[in-house]
């Protein structure tokens, strides 16, 4: 059965295109996803993510049971607020998701932490947290009753900070980046606010009650935030080299092989989950590595799509029209090698082969062309 966020009705009312993403009923576009980009790239855009799954964690040995379930060291995390982007292993070093990791504010002197992961792994997720959470006795609470929006681009804060309470506006616009504070919209409402995001663009990640989302967003369109869909979040994403889960890597794809390896943290004396996989590859040298593309001829690079390298075949992970660049991009797995190796690196489209650039990515760094792109 298909779910629905709280936010439905708005999408619809907005005239919004709705999809099946991964078993929600989400808004596609609202009528351009070009002008959707370009709004998010230029001014100021909103996403409901409403759909991404949080998850908080309680219980005297949480921090012990993080340093086992993730790559990346949650002793990175020593302030409240702070946030760690890292991934979920199997015992193979595969990735069984990538997530955000906040330490939450001390509650009668307890620290508690909160997970936000993706969407259409929610059920595989739940399911691989709780076991390993047992044996550390930590409380998993999956927060069905919350709400999420996204509001990015470089005017986004400025017009997120207008629906914020008074004595709280000057904390949240002087939070750090990949951080989350505590604070009241100006209606009253509890909020989490964290300046994250999935654009390459400023902004806040703002999590509420379910209860509280609908003002929140009709506060935020009354403050000139257009509202964007999946179609522009996609765009949007790969230009700033952001992977996305079940498309750049998998639980067959190590982090190494999906240009994640700054997610890894090999600190001394701690046994996560996948880390022998991860050293045996490391030492031996990974077969795969993920690269991007440029396509400077027309035509789209689209997932699937043959690569062809002087190491053998690979293929396009994820692959669009860049509407920043005005040309095709992509990710794609290729055979292992060396900057050597990436000239004469051609797409099969259609039986046809067409040259491509390997360049590094993100191929858009606020909200500019990097350099040689």
């Amino acid at each position: 059965m298909t779910q629905k966020t709280i936010l439905n009705d708005a999408h619809r009312a907005l005239g919004a295109k709705m999809v099946d993403f991964g078993g929600w009923d989400m808004p596609l576009n609202y009528g351009s996803q070009i002008e959707e980009h370009h709004q998010v790239r230029r001014d100021a855009g909103m996403f409901d993510v409403s759909h991404m799954t949080v998850v908080d964690l309680r219980g005297a040995r949480v921090r012990e049971f993080l340093r086992r379930l993730v790559a990346n060291s949650v002793d990175k995390l020593q302030k409240p607020g702070k946030a760690l982007y890292t991934c979920m292993l199997n015992a193979q070093g595969g990735v069984i998701d990538d997530l955000i990791i906040y330490l939450m504010p001390h509650e009668g002197g307890a620290e508690w932490f909160r997970l936000v992961v993706n969407a259409a792994t929610r059920d595989k997720d739940m399911a691989w947290i709780n076991q390993q959470a047992a044996a550390f006795e930590v409380d998993v609470g999956e927060r069905t009753d919350l709400a999420m929006i996204a509001v990015q681009g470089p005017n986004a804060r400025d017009k997120a900070l207008g629906l914020i309470a008074e004595g709280d506006r000057t904390r949240v616009g002087k939070l750090g980046k990949f951080a989350g504070i505590e604070a009241r919209s100006a209606a009253g409402a509890s909020l989490f606010v964290a300046r994250t995001g999935y654009t390459g663009e400023d902004g806040f990640e703002i999590v509420m009650p379910e209860g509280d989302a609908v003002a929140l967003w009709n506060g935020l369109l009354a403050a000139g935030v257009k509202p964007a869909g999946l179609g522009a979040r996609d765009t949007l994403r790969l230009e700033a080299g952001l992977n996305l889960y079940g498309q750049d890597m998998d639980e067959t794809v190590s982090p190494w092989e999906a240009a994640l390896g700054w997610t890894v943290a090999l600190d001394e004396g701690r046994d996560f989950i996948g880390r022998g996989a991860l050293e045996s590859q490391k030492a031996a040298g990974t077969a795969r590595r993920m690269i991007g593309l440029v396509m400077d001829d027309k035509g789209v690079l689209r997932h699937g799509q043959k690569v062809l390298t002087a190491n053998g075949e690979g293929e396009i992970l994820s692959g669009t029209f860049s509407p920043t660049l005005g040309k095709a991009i992509a990710f794609a797995r290729v055979p292992a090698g060396d900057a050597a190796d990436d000239a004469g690196v051609r797409v099969d489209i259609r039986g046809r082969e067409v040259p491509v650039r390997v360049v590094r990515f993100p191929f858009v760094r606020d909200g500019k062309p990097q350099d040689g792109i």
